[in-house]
């Protein structure tokens, strides 16, 4: 008779992290009260306990910060490629020595499972400035040119699903290149970015080169609006890159952009069953489905969506939701309770235009933001869940009988940020990423990351590409 295993509780130790009560604004190398006294409190999206008070930025904050950001760019930029690598070394290093803590720390801020930020996050976070260390004094030879300079201060936005690495992904590239910069982490993640500002002093890295600003969507607008900043880097909707790309119009700053994303997920009838749900698992449940690159569509072969469908709940039916901080949770908390009522709408949405809802057995926690893996089937492309991007752990199910109309749903869609492709078949996975409008296309595989890879997309996903060699030029002058 089979038995089912049941999991005792792992817990990780909140302990390793001590959280202070209140935090300041980073200008300048000095933790700071915002100048009209505005805080505001971060709270963790699994227990709605209150972790810290933070300090609001304003526009006074911003414009500070910036000249900071200025004064400090002269002397930052002059100094040799190997100097300034150093820098980016050691805090690589101290990253990883503090890898624990931070992923302690980006697990009750964020909500994620600890064996993401623990297994995946700090691990690409040391990774990305270890690279850019590297690339540091090697910029004549990165194909743009001889001697190309920087640009002066880097306005940096950036979102609450990757907070550390994110900020990683944006200021890495910036000082290496001999760039400063003023940072806006999310409203709701704003603790890993005001460690990192701990990190860069315990580094020695000189004041006024990293300036970390923690605020609304105002302080971020006025970032990108300062007539003293050179280059914008922005990761987050579709809908505030297309404030920005406004604001800069016009201007002469140098602006990156990487936004949503409705990524494709493709199943054709000779890939390999199980391999594929779990990179179809992996692809809308890392992270809770708050992934701007999720395979949030499957595009399944119809000889196989049967099979394949029935693996899919199977596995699924095994996922266990619950305390982030347990090693077992496979599913966390939703960020906010903002970003909860959101998933729930276009869920119930999806219901109410026909697509049908299914979901595993699953025990909710009283406490929290939490929603359950769900899978929509009898989905068409009219469905709003087949076309909003929902940010959530939810996925639509549609079906193709051959790749040119596999191609033909995978692009159908204002966005063009990522797919992949399951088959055993290289022909077939050269033959169709070639045709598939997506500025990341995965085979075999999903969510995969490298430092040394570019990352971006195309259509409303934005434009630019960070990572990779192609993530120097944004902060060149070339």
């Amino acid at each position: 008779m089979a038995s089912v295993f049941e999991y005792a509780p792992a817990p990780e130790s909140r302990s390793i992290v001590d959280i202070a009560p209140s935090y300041g604004l980073f200008i300048d190398g000095e933790f700071v009260e915002a100048a009209d006294g505005k805080v505001f409190k971060t709270v963790s999206p699994s227990t709605e306990e209150v972790l810290a008070e933070i300090a609001q930025a304003g526009e006074a904050d911003v414009d500070r910060a910036v000249k900071a950001a200025r004064k400090a760019f002269e002397k930052w930029s002059a100094l040799p490629g190997s100097e300034r690598a150093k820098y980016l070394f050691r805090i690589a290093r101290i990253i990883q020595e503090r890898s624990r803590e931070l992923a302690v720390l980006e697990t009750l801020d964020n909500g994620k499972p600890i064996k993401e930020t623990r297994d995946a996050d700090l691990p690409l976070v040391a990774a990305h400035f270890f690279y850019y260390a590297g690339w540091a004094d090697k910029l004549d030879h990165a194909g743009f040119g001889a001697n190309p300079r920087p640009l002066g201060v880097a306005g940096q936005v950036i979102p609450w699903n990757f907070p550390l690495l994110m900020l990683a992904w944006k200021i890495a590239p910036a000082l290496a290149t001999g760039n400063t910069v003023v940072l806006k982490p999310a409203e709701t993640t704003p603790l890993s970015a005001l460690f990192f500002a701990d990190i860069c002093r315990q580094a020695g890295l000189p004041k006024g080169v990293v300036n970390i600003l923690p605020g609304y969507g105002d302080a971020g607008a006025a970032v990108v609006a300062h007539p003293d900043v050179n280059k914008v880097a922005f990761t987050g909707s579709t809908a505030v890159g297309k404030e920005i790309a406004r604001t800069v119009a016009g201007t002469r700053k140098k602006v990156t952009l990487e936004l949503g994303g409705k990524g494709a997920n493709i199943v054709f009838d000779d890939a390999p069953i199980d391999q594929a749900v779990e990179g179809i698992v992996n692809g809308i449940f890392f992270n809770q489905g708050q992934v701007c690159c999720a395979g949030s569509r499957l595009l399944v072969q119809e000889s196989v969506e049967e099979e394949l469908l029935e693996s899919l709940k199977r596995r699924l039916s095994t996922l266990r939701l619950g305390d982030p901080l347990d090693k077992n949770t496979d599913i966390g908390a939703i960020n906010s309770e903002e970003q909860l009522t959101r998933i729930t709408s276009l869920v119930e949405a999806g219901e109410a235009e026909g697509a049908e809802r299914w979901s595993p057995a699953c025990d909710i926690p009283e406490s929290g933001y939490w929603f359950a893996p769900t899978l929509f089937t009898n989905v068409t492309q009219a469905h709003r869940v087949a076309r909003d991007e929902i940010f959530g752990p939810v996925l639509s199910v549609l079906t193709f009988r051959t790749p040119d109309e596999a191609v033909a749903k995978a692009n159908n869609t204002p966005y063009g940020l990522s797919a992949g492709i399951w088959t055993e078949k290289g022909s077939r996975i050269l033959a169709v990423a070639n045709k598939l409008r997506a500025g990341v296309v995965w085979s075999n595989t999903f969510n995969k990351f490298d430092p040394t890879s570019p990352f971006g997309g195309y259509k409303e996903s934005g434009f630019g590409r960070e990572g990779g060699r192609h993530g120097l030029e944004a902060y060149l002058d070339v």
